[in-house]
């Protein structure tokens, strides 16, 4: 990777030997001969690196340094100093200086304390784009829906964003659980912290205990070596607990502990250890009805139900769904490296007649399906997935069809008709409502067997 590196000294020949010496190791370096004119530089240009001088006349390296850390923060600066001041220099490298490099220097020093300096600037950075990917994918705007159902749980969630509740999200599969609890995370003061999920339903009870509260060595068969725990793991974070209805009744006498006290043992250990946790579960499962069945201790529900959060199902908020599939059309398709436009009428149609059993994780599975499928800028009933038709609501029907082909030939034909109406018969202006060609049209009418009348009958 080719580094950008500004080289600071009022001796203007050594800074412009060390910066093509630097150039040599494959970098692009501009010399400058002082603390004025770097900052100049620095608030037209980026660089990965500064070294600068320490004695300098009118601004000298611990002024200059100061003024990075304060507007650059993520720019590692090296301090450049005389044996005589290196005394100076260790103090700097407190203040928040990478590292410094006495003079005289050898070029091999110079290039080792650069290649760390460079790779902690890599390290920062990288960070630095995975947060605002993270920011971008879970801030509150990246929650899509208007329905009236869905703005309430906007709502509930911008509420309890800046609060350390516990909050337990429930719906069904597929409803987007794990989406809320990470933009909870992500717009609350804990955003820099970690955020580490568990699913609570993926593990055995033996294992998901040592998942959650960690082991020390030699705690049982296995146990070679410590391991820390999810609730140690979260901490100063939070802990996403995922289908919590499903964690075995024996564990939930400890995590019913770790929830009040925020304190637990590791298995084996014979000390308990104390974390700063905020805590999200989510289950898809009615939790009351768990809890009068004997399946849930009621004293943990009441711990983890401080904050309740229902997430509606897809088919409870139909009039989100061209919302959705536009959005998750424009991420699939710009991943992709396609370009499609939206859906047709028909194939809006058909999405909006479909229950969504499996919610949002179905429809963004149809959309991806028929992203890969097109061929033209706008997605068209052949494209998306036959399966979609098997339990619309049209006209009461439920359950499988008899025949699939005379189904989907039913369904064409309605949207057709329904087209036609709109448009009083005319076939230019119910092909463009269906995202069709006429001579599209034209074949499918005839195929159907379509009488046409000026005004189409109902």
């Amino acid at each position: 990777m080719n580094h950008s590196i500004l080289v600071v000294d009022d001796e203007e020949r050594l800074a412009i030997v060390l910066a093509a010496a630097l150039e040599d190791m494959g970098h692009a370096a501009t010399a400058v001969g002082g603390a004025h004119e770097a900052m100049q530089r620095l608030e037209r240009e980026r660089f990965d690196l500064v070294l600068t001088d320490l004695r300098m006349p009118d601004m000298d390296g611990r002024a200059l340094l100061g003024e990075i850390r304060r507007r650059w923060p993520e720019t590692p600066v090296i301090i450049l100093t005389a044996f005589a001041t290196v005394r100076d220099a260790v103090e700097l490298v407190k203040e928040g200086a990478f590292d410094y490099i006495a003079k005289p220097f050898e070029i091999d020093h110079v290039a080792a304390t650069v290649a760390r300096a460079l790779r902690l600037a890599d390290v920062v950075r990288d960070n630095e784009r995975l947060r605002g990917e993270l920011d971008g994918r879970y801030n509150l705007g990246t929650l899509v829906g208007d329905s009236a159902s869905f703005r309430k749980v906007i709502r509930q969630i911008t509420e309890v964003c800046e609060t350390r509740a516990t909050v337990l999200l429930t719906g069904e599969s597929g409803s987007g659980k794990d989406v809320v609890a990470r933009a909870i995370h992500f717009n609350s003061p804990r955003r820099n912290q970690p955020f580490i999920a568990v699913n609570c339903a993926a593990l055995p009870e033996n294992l998901l205990e040592s998942e959650l509260f960690g082991h020390v060595k030699g705690a049982f068969t296995g146990a070679t070596a410590n391991r820390i725990g999810r609730f140690a793991a979260a901490d100063g974070g939070t802990l996403f607990l995922d289908e919590i209805g499903d964690m075995p009744i024996g564990l939930q006498a400890k995590l019913l502990r770790a929830v009040q006290e925020l304190t637990f043992e590791p298995i084996g250990a014979n000390r308990s250890q104390k974390v700063d946790v905020r805590l999200i579960a989510a289950t898809h499962q009615d939790m009351r009805a768990a809890v009068t069945e004997g399946r849930f201790r009621e004293d943990l529900f009441y711990r983890l139900n401080v904050f309740p959060v229902r997430l509606p199902p897809l088919r409870e908020r139909a009039g989100d769904i061209p919302l959705l599939a536009a959005d998750f059309l424009r991420r699939l398709a710009d991943s992709m490296g396609k370009r499609i436009t939206g859906f047709s009428p028909a194939a809006l149609s058909a999405m909006s007649a479909h229950d969504w059993p499996g919610n949002i994780r179905e429809l963004h599975n149809c959309v991806e399906r028929a992203v890969i499928v097109a061929r033209n800028p706008v997605i068209d009933l052949p494209d998306l997935p036959q399966d979609l038709f098997s339990n619309v609501r049209r006209g009461g029907r439920e359950g499988l069809p008899q025949d699939l082909d005379a189904e989907l030939e039913r369904i064409e034909r309605d949207f057709i008709i329904d087209a036609l109406q709109r448009a009083n018969g005319v076939q230019v202006q119910a092909a463009k409502l269906l995202g069709v060609s006429e001579r599209s049209l034209w074949h499918r009418i005839k195929k159907l067997d379509i009488r046409l009348a000026r005004k189409v009958a109902e």
